[in-house]
């Protein structure tokens, strides 16, 4: 038996899920992370656990049964650090997720579980270089996560290599794409289960915008950035060389592209986000066949 954290912040407008912002106003970007929040803890809820403990920034109920920790520390690293060390339960393994990806499933969440027990540590890749869990048996090895450069393209590889440097050799778990953006929004509520609150509020919040509203605007996009610019944070696999770029250890496996160039690479199957080009799918080679949505496509056809 395992005790799970969900490390939060309390949905506070203007506070959290500011990368939301535009197109969703700052009290729009608190209702989606507060109800992501929440499909988070339903989750949980179904998995056998010892302990479950929200650990908390700022302000805010947690459901019954569970307890809540202050977050405490200087950057996400050390939070993330100290929230290990100040839950940690003798002899039983922590199991860490965050509050962005509502369409985790209680399925998945129980195989983590599983394969943290039967391993002793587990790391879950996001799409966008970062990680969205972190087990561990031995809870003294969080204390690498404060040297650990967070929330870069290089998060999750930096955090494995980190962790390896004291003997841990986590089990990687299947990615998943987080909630920061708009883009990420609308996919992620795709992808959650029917029992989830995400995928409603994301209708009522951004449908208008992924239609093409008068706050999107022609042209606009979801996440700002240019597509040729940046790492790259994976791509799919093939043998030893991502798609688009280098492929990030064993982790890259079926990530996606964000924020790096398309044309460096095959670009078979690659999905480009964070710029011009928001969820364009490349086929074929550098810019043969793209389709582009909420962005301009260079060197392809529309």
């Amino acid at each position: 038996m395992i005790q799970i954290l969900v490390m939060a912040k309390a949905p506070v407008p203007g506070r959290v899920k500011t990368r939301l912002c535009p197109p969703c106003t700052p009290a729009e970007a608190a209702v989606l992370a507060g109800v992501a929040l929440a499909d988070t803890w339903k989750t949980v809820d179904q998995v056998p656990a010892v302990r479950r403990t929200t650990v908390l920034e700022g302000s805010y109920p947690v459901p019954s049964g569970w307890c809540r920790v202050a977050q405490r520390g200087e950057g996400l690293g050390q939070r993330l650090a100290y929230a290990f060390t100040d839950t940690a339960l003798p002899g039983v393994p922590t199991l860490l997720i965050g509050m962005d990806t509502p369409q985790l499933t209680a399925d998945l969440l129980c195989a983590a579980a599983e394969a943290l027990v039967r391993t002793g540590s587990v790391l879950g890749p996001a799409h966008d270089g970062g990680w969205w869990a972190l087990g561990l048996r031995d809870t003294d090895a969080a204390r690498v996560l404060p040297a650990v450069p967070m929330s870069t393209p290089d998060t999750g590889a930096s955090t494995l290599a980190a962790l390896r440097t004291r003997g841990v050799q986590p089990y990687l778990l299947p990615p998943l794409r987080d909630v920061d953006t708009a883009a990420d929004a609308l996919e992620v509520a795709a992808a959650c289960p029917d029992t989830a609150c995400f995928p409603t509020a994301v209708r009522r919040i951004l449908a208008p915008v992924a239609a093409g509203s008068e706050r999107m605007g022609t042209g606009s996009r979801f996440a700002s950035g240019p597509v040729a610019s940046g790492p790259v944070l994976g791509g799919r696999v093939l043998g030893a060389q991502g798609a688009g770029g280098r492929a990030v250890d064993t982790w890259a496996v079926d990530a996606r592209v964000a924020g790096g160039p398309v044309a460096a690479g095959p670009g078979v199957d690659a999905r480009v986000a964070g710029g011009p080009g928001v969820d364009a799918r490349v086929a074929g080679g550098p810019g043969v066949d793209a389709r582009v949505a909420g962005g301009p496509v260079v060197g392809g056809a529309a």
